[in-house]
């Protein structure tokens, strides 16, 4: 009984798992494994391996709470606002420490932390709106209200956020690969080696988001019980 109860919990826990083997894969062989030696950047690229897929896991976990805002806009269920705002603020956290990753990088290849480059002035514009989601949402005391609004915002605040990243540091002088009439990395050599670290970083740093977002609502959910016990006695 005891063995199969063990096997139940390896079962639903098999991501975790994984998540633990991607991440520290990740910091070993990306601290580690032998890189291309390009131009300027030389060990430096190693940054890709966390600044880069850092971004990438922050968006994807934009996209889940883009759709449970629209679940719950469709519902009214307070169990889907709680995971669009836990995953809307694991990928605010994924987005800061991507800045912060970017800005080490920056400093040992443009010289300074912080250049006023285009893409770095959007990605600070971008994580600023979703901040002041987080202020908009604390300053309504209804739920459904908080949440109503908060999805509505949520909503259009992704629909800014993607051209302004991606789109907008195109159209002008940019530092970074694939802005400005910059190459990307794979014009020139994002090598079968950077890829070999680059995807399970991605898969691995999304997981990690994925994980710290439903054990935070869970707690959103035992705290909510509690609260309602309380009000009912």
């Amino acid at each position: 009984m005891r063995l199969k109860k063990q096997i139940s919990i390896m079962r639903q826990s098999w991501w975790k798992i994984l998540t633990i083997g991607l991440l520290f894969y990740t910091l070993i062989a990306g601290l580690l494994m032998d890189v291309p030696r390009l131009p300027i950047l030389n060990e430096t690229i190693r940054a890709l391996h966390f600044h880069v897929t850092m971004w990438f896991g922050m968006i994807l976990m934009l996209v889940v709470a883009v759709v449970y805002s629209i679940k719950y806009l469709r519902s009214n269920d307070l169990k889907h606002d709680d995971m669009a705002l836990e995953f809307t603020n694991a990928a605010i956290l994924f987005g800061v420490l991507g800045i912060v990753t970017g800005m080490l990088w920056a400093r040992f290849t443009w010289g300074d932390y912080w250049s006023g480059d285009p893409k770095q002035n959007a990605s600070a514009i971008g994580l600023l709106m979703y901040f002041a989601y987080l202020i908009l949402r604390g300053s309504i005391t209804d739920q459904q209200q908080r949440g109503r609004i908060g999805a509505v915002y949520n909503i259009f605040a992704f629909a800014a956020f993607i051209p302004l990243i991606f789109v907008l540091p195109r159209l002008t002088d940019s530092l970074h690969p694939g802005n400005g009439g910059n190459p990307g990395f794979n014009a020139y050599d994002l090598d079968s080696k950077l890829r070999m670290v680059f995807y399970p970083a991605i898969i691995g740093w999304t997981l990690l988001g994925t994980w710290i977002a439903t054990v935070r609502v869970r707690i959103r959910r035992v705290e909510r019980l509690l609260e309602d016990k309380l009000i009912n006695s």
